[in-house]
């Protein structure tokens, strides 16, 4: 099998979506500069105030890597004025080549849901404590263009795709809302070791019936192929459903989450050396049943070239 050339597919989707946010964020804040003009007039009749194409395309270095930015121009086709009304983004100021905060800014929009109240936080934690919030409205224009495109995601067709692992967990977010909200989540190794995400969707709990539902999607829109393996947790919420839809998918416990379970009920000062005995006893397991798959192989070969030679 190839090497895996994506570290983690979570933060290639985080990379990618961190800059659809802030291309998007920035579009939003020309627009709404401009339409602010809307009424001006250059010596044609003609609206003064337009945009013209974008500035060289420069990269931000960030807490999740390099994200490529364009920041659109402004241009005033008024003549005979002293001061052309100017555009300069104050989400990405013109010099700006890197953020030290933001590493701050996905837990931001997580834990506060990018409530348009709270974003001017959000954006404090990207730019600092001096940056200006964005107007509610622009906040809602930028959540629905984000639904939209979350959605367009969901609803992709699987037809051909096949995976050999998948990795699934419920992950729970601490939300305003009394009750957590869970999120339950796919991901998909390929043969040729290209992780994919492959679901993200909100879930009660871990229920049966929100996996079945999860399950049946992917089914719908083209999986019809289940993992060889699929790796999990306890819940059994996951395991019920897979044998309903994808019943000859091999079912595997995660041992990060059985080493956890077994730590969680032993005293404090001695989670970590039963930390790494429990890991190592897993390792154990696994080259013991290694050793005897190589023996056998070596004892097939051996066997096969003795027959060949007719020595036995």
């Amino acid at each position: 099998m190839k090497s895996i050339r994506k570290a983690c597919p979570l933060t290639e989707v985080l990379r990618e979506g961190a800059r659809k946010m802030l291309a998007l964020a920035i579009e939003a804040e020309v627009e709404e500069f401009i339409s602010q003009y809307h009424t001006l007039k250059d010596e044609g009749g003609r609206r003064a105030i337009v945009r013209n194409g974008y500035l060289p395309e420069r990269d931000i270095l960030t807490g999740l890597g390099s994200i490529p930015v364009e920041v659109p121009r402004v241009r005033d086709r008024r003549k005979e004025v002293s001061q052309p009304v100017q555009f300069t983004s104050s989400i990405l100021p013109k010099y700006l080549r890197k953020t030290k905060s933001m590493e701050e800014l996905i837990p931001w929009l997580y834990l506060k849901g990018v409530s348009t109240n709270d974003f001017p936080e959000a954006l404090q934690a990207l730019l600092g404590t001096d940056a200006p919030g964005l107007s509610p409205q622009t906040v809602c224009r930028l959540k629905s263009k984000w639904q939209e495109e979350y959605n367009t995601w969901r609803r992709r067709d699987l037809s051909g795709k096949h995976y050999i692992y998948w990795w699934v967990d419920g992950v729970y977010l601490n939300t305003p809302i009394k009750e957590r909200t869970c999120v339950l989540l796919i991901i998909g190794a390929t043969a040729e070791g290209e992780k994919e995400l492959l679901a993200l969707e909100d879930g009660y709990r871990e229920s049966e019936q929100s996996w079945i539902e999860i399950l049946l999607d992917l089914k719908a829109r083209g999986l019809e192929k289940g993992p060889s393996c699929a790796v999990g947790d306890g819940a059994m919420g996951f395991w019920k459903a897979l044998i309903q839809v994808y019943g000859k998918t091999r079912p595997q416990r995660c041992w990060m989450h059985k080493t956890g379970n077994v730590l969680d009920k032993m005293p404090k000062g001695k989670r970590r050396k039963l930390k790494a005995t429990c890991m190592r006893s897993g390792w154990q397991k696994l080259k013991r049943k290694l050793k005897k798959l190589l023996i056998s192989l070596l004892i097939n070969i051996r066997l096969n070239i003795l027959k060949q030679l007719n020595v036995w």
